[in-house]
């Protein structure tokens, strides 16, 4: 159900166009523009973004945290997961992430 919804995102992401594709990031299934990544799907079935160092997680009404995947490293510096309970949040964090990768650029 998850992985579906994310599939979902994706289809319709790469389908608008032709910069965007699939891809992996760390062997999960990702998002990419560019050939660069900035939303994933990991294996606890949650979905990865890249919202920016600056981006400030407590200041949203949904779950969101870092993303830290390793127990003795550093948490990846402006990525953040958002658990499937908040997944009407998914689109428009794809859609946020995908702004900030095109401003970086």
């Amino acid at each position: 159900m998850e992985e579906q919804y994310f599939n979902e995102i994706r289809k319709r992401f790469c389908s608008n166009a032709t910069e965007i594709e699939e891809g992996k990031m760390m062997s999960f299934e990702a998002i990419k523009y560019k050939r660069k990544v900035f939303a994933f799907f990991t294996g606890n079935k949650k979905m990865v973004f890249k919202l920016g160092k600056e981006f400030n997680p407590d200041t949203q009404d949904f779950d969101i945290n870092v993303f830290n995947p390793y127990v003795k490293r550093a948490p990846f510096n402006g990525w953040f997961e958002v658990p499937y309970s908040a997944k009407e949040y998914w689109p428009t964090l794809t859609e946020k992430s995908l702004s900030l990768l095109k401003s970086e650029m």
